[in-house]
């Protein structure tokens, strides 16, 4: 009998052993970050790559850039752990936080998104209002898009104006950038975007401006944010947070990392500052 007891004590050192090997195994060796597509793939990936590989030198581990094909995508990544943080819009972020039962927690934002704002362009010089969208063909962006659609859409609401209704149609380019297209070459009378992309197109000369001109600008509403799971060690978010709030304009690494990033500074930032966004969704009738 003795030597079964010590066999079956052998067996068990055994079998821990492969378990502490199993987790060891399982150890996170890639840390996943995507973004919500508001832009072309080509302009997401260029302004992650200097981010990427900063963020390497602060986790100890390889960072890669996953892209997704829409916005809804990259609600799900998040919600099911596929990745391990996202870049959203303050809308995308409220999703993400409904999806995932309350679990997804925002680090930080830009300083400008805390009064973040939209802009409202035509290319027909008889659209000076918003009420002169009446029986226009007006663009938005994707349609989970805070910047692109949700608050354009509640500001034209806050206005007596519905989209649904008061508008020749309703066009979704996706993004930022197909929006100005969209008006540029004539295939929408105006359309609603996020006024930093707007601003870097004007400041790179791709847009004609005596042509296409921005007729409205929203007031000023909270937006995007690096989101992480609630299931993250808490060591690891304040690695990443102390990341970001350590970039420094001072430096040639946080100068390029901020520039494509279009932000001054990073702050940090809290799910309560998002409430805004999750009521004015509600009140549109875009998120259930």
């Amino acid at each position: 009998m003795a030597h079964i007891s010590i066999f079956r004590s052998f067996r068990a050192v055994i079998a821990m052993a492969l378990l502490a090997f199993g987790n060891l195994s399982q150890a996170q060796t890639v840390f996943r970050v995507t973004a919500i597509p508001d832009e072309s793939p080509t302009e997401l990936a260029r302004k992650a790559d200097p981010l990427m590989k900063y963020l390497e030198k602060t986790l100890g581990m390889k960072v890669e850039f996953t892209p997704v094909s829409d916005y809804a995508a990259s609600v799900e990544a998040l919600a099911n752990k596929q990745v391990d943080m996202a870049w959203y819009g303050g809308f995308t972020f409220v999703q993400a936080n409904v999806r995932s039962g309350g679990k997804a927690i925002p680090l930080v934002q830009r300083e400008e998104d805390e009064k973040f704002r939209s802009v409202f362009i035509t290319s027909d010089p008889r659209i000076k209002s918003l009420a002169d969208l009446k029986g226009k063909n007006v663009s938005f962006g994707s349609q989970s898009s805070t910047s692109g659609h949700l608050m354009p859409r509640s500001f034209l609401l806050q206005a007596g104006i519905d989209p649904d209704k008061d508008f020749k149609r309703v066009a979704y380019s996706g993004a930022h950038d197909a929006t100005i297209a969209a008006v540029a070459s004539g295939k929408v009378e105006a359309g609603a975007l996020n006024i930093s992309v707007w601003e870097k197109f004007v400041a790179e000369g791709k847009v004609d401006t005596t042509k296409v001109k921005v007729f409205f600008i929203t007031p000023g509403y909270f937006d995007y944010n690096w989101t992480v799971h609630a299931d993250m060690p808490a060591a690891q978010r304040e690695k990443l947070t102390k990341a970001f709030l350590s970039l420094d304009r001072g430096t040639t690494e946080g100068k390029e990392i901020l520039d494509l990033q279009r932000a001054t500074r990073f702050i940090a930032t809290k799910a309560d500052n998002y409430k805004g966004i999750e009521q004015a969704a509600r009140s549109a009738g875009l998120l259930k």
